[in-house]
């Protein structure tokens, strides 16, 4: 078999505030809208400029904020420059954690910024 990944899921409150955070955080650009007026709700769909992967924001209109809960852990990115990524999210205001790595790592491997939705995204060492 042959699976490839395409995209995951997401639900947001403040569409136009997430679709911000992932094109100013990220540089994701948005691929595509769809609007379903009817069925009440939006999927805005954004990925790397280079990519072929794409994180789908499904805006419900009306609801409240959704509880992340403890199944849920995060989606992760991986850059060329960690400490210019983490350097420029914690000026940009973003939530971010410290540099972090695992017991068997000497240098800084990741860190985590939370959109504005509560998800965590993890920013990984190329």
């Amino acid at each position: 078999m042959n699976f490839k990944p395409i995209h995951s899921c997401i639900r947001v409150v403040d569409l136009e505030k997430s679709v911000e955070f992932y094109k100013n955080a990220f540089g994701f650009v948005e691929t595509r809208r769809k609007d379903y007026p009817e069925d009440k709700f939006t999927l805005v769909y954004m990925a790397p400029e280079k990519g072929e992967f794409e994180l789908e924001l499904t805006y419900n209109y009306d609801h409240e904020p959704y509880e992340i809960g403890d199944g849920y852990s995060h989606i992760a990115l991986e850059v060329d420059d960690l400490e210019k990524y983490h350097e420029e999210h914690k000026k940009a205001g973003y939530k971010v954690t410290d540099l972090g790595g695992l017991s068997d790592s000497k240098e800084p491997k990741f860190y985590f910024i939370t959109d504005p939705d509560g998800y965590d995204i993890e920013i990984i060492r190329a």
